[in-house]
């Protein structure tokens, strides 16, 4: 299967920058955004230049081994990148990962790598579970963008659609910042892979009706118990799926798993500037909501397929 968006396309590490494709200005621009310290790193972080858990962690990653480079504070600089995004285990994980390294940019450039080849395997396992005529709904943005590699539960589908199994992608448009509608249909069309973004709040009358044979969303975090985070609007999606016994799968790298927390109710969740909402009025702006684990009918990760219990099958170690 090919992947027309190459990964050092979507962010790489540069001698003295760490380059990556501005988000924000996608559909409308294709840009590129130099980062040239940690603070700025965290800062596109933060604004959602870079975005999805994955990408954030190789950004962090990046961004923490140009500023050893560059004679930055190491310390000032893990701190700065972490607090970009709390919720996101990806995050704390990479970092942890370059601290420890003898060569962090090395290291960095490892984990992209590492990285891209776990979209790969996790995209296959997550395929096997589509049967042919699919119609699938996903939220948010999962691909490339969302990775630095093909994607996690977009990574499946486009698996999927190689394979023949694939008919059509609802794409939910994942308001407030609409990356379903910006981002996902993107890059979607860029492959040619059948595509309608519909409204949030369509998307339960769509499985009432029997349009959608089964959900596929990504993660921040997963709890040890199997709770997930995942970009606000996933947990009604997960109820008004379990109501039409329409199957929900997550997919998500080992380095998105947590064992380190025991439930959901213990995931940090970002809130984010209300006026994202609402510029005039008062505003609730989480970024994330919790899916309980008792919801999700599989967890796809690049070690395979894992089902309930997760407190027993779910990995507790990332993959080399």
């Amino acid at each position: 299967m090919t992947f027309a968006l190459e990964p050092e396309r979507i962010i790489r590490l540069d001698a003295d920058r760490v380059v990556m494709l501005d988000q924000r200005r996608l559909p409308d621009e294709e840009v590129e955004l130099a980062c040239r310290s940690a603070a700025e790193v965290a800062d596109a972080i933060r604004s959602m230049a870079v975005r999805g858990a994955p990408a954030i962690g190789i950004a962090a990653a990046y961004g923490y081994a140009l500023a050893v480079e560059r004679g930055e504070d190491p310390a000032e600089a893990s701190a700065l990148l972490e607090a970009a995004r709390p919720t996101a285990a990806n995050l704390a994980w990479a970092l942890r990962e370059v601290r420890a390294a003898p060569d962090p940019m090395a290291r960095a450039r490892e984990l992209h790598v590492e990285e891209v080849d776990r979209c790969r395997q996790m995209s296959s396992h997550a395929a096997s579970l589509l049967a042919p005529g699919t119609r699938a709904l996903t939220h948010c943005n999962t691909g490339g963008l969302a990775t630095g590699g093909q994607g996690t539960a977009l990574g499946a589908l486009r698996e999927a659609w190689a394979r023949g199994l694939l008919q059509h992608v609802l794409v939910d448009e994942t308001r407030p910042l609409l990356q379903g509608a910006r981002l996902t249909a993107w890059e979607l069309e860029a492959e040619g892979i059948p595509h309608t973004v519909v409204a949030d709040s369509a998307a339960g009358s769509l499985l009432a009706r029997g349009e959608v044979h089964c959900v596929l969303v990504g993660a921040d975090r997963i709890a040890a118990n199997g709770d997930t985070a995942n970009k606000i609007g996933t947990y009604p999606l997960a109820v008004v799926a379990a109501r039409h016994q329409v199957p929900f799968f997550v997919v998500a790298p080992t380095s998105t798993i947590d064992p380190e927390t025991a439930t959901g109710a213990e995931i940090p969740i970002e809130e984010r500037d209300p006026g994202e909402v609402n510029a005039r009025f008062p505003a609730l702006n989480p970024a994330f909501d919790v899916t309980p684990a008792e919801l999700i009918t599989a967890i796809v990760t690049e070690r395979g397929v894992h089902r309930p219990p997760y407190a027993e099958t779910l990995p507790r170690e990332v993959a080399a």
